[in-house]
């Protein structure tokens, strides 16, 4: 592990990924974890990914989408949505998992993800930590 991500780990939750932008959560960040779980954890198959209005968002879910294309993930990109709704698409359209860039009910200065597989199954920041190590 570099020891840039070490001084990340703080950010690595039990449900998810957050941190202060840029600080701890950052574009490289994003496309390391993205890639990661394309090529480990998605299983080549349709993904989706959304973000929130924070100001940060677009460059963090433009990093989402080049990391899970580069791992080989079809990637169907969602815009503008809420956590809910990207869990309810992940069921509806039977996709194998999808990414919202948010850091939910933080202050403005965070940013973060929310990762779920099929079944919009939670995947923990821990799992996401062993994928990228």
């Amino acid at each position: 592990m570099t020891s840039d991500l070490k001084q990340k780990q703080s950010a690595f939750g039990k449900y998810d990924i957050r941190g202060v932008y840029p600080k701890v959560v950052d574009e490289e960040l994003v496309y390391l974890i993205s890639k990661a779980l394309a090529e480990k954890k998605f299983n080549k198959e349709r993904v989706i990914v959304g973000m929130d209005a924070r100001e940060s968002s677009p460059a963090l879910y433009k990093e989402v989408i080049r990391g899970l294309h580069e791992g080989g993930v079809e990637v169907l990109e969602g815009g503008s949505m809420t956590t809910p709704m990207l869990y309810f698409l992940v069921n509806d359209l039977n996709l194998g998992g999808g990414i919202i860039v948010t850091a939910s009910h933080n202050p403005k200065e965070y940013n973060g993800l929310k990762m779920v597989g099929r079944n919009a199954d939670n995947i923990s920041g821990a799992e996401v930590l062993d994928l990228i190590r």
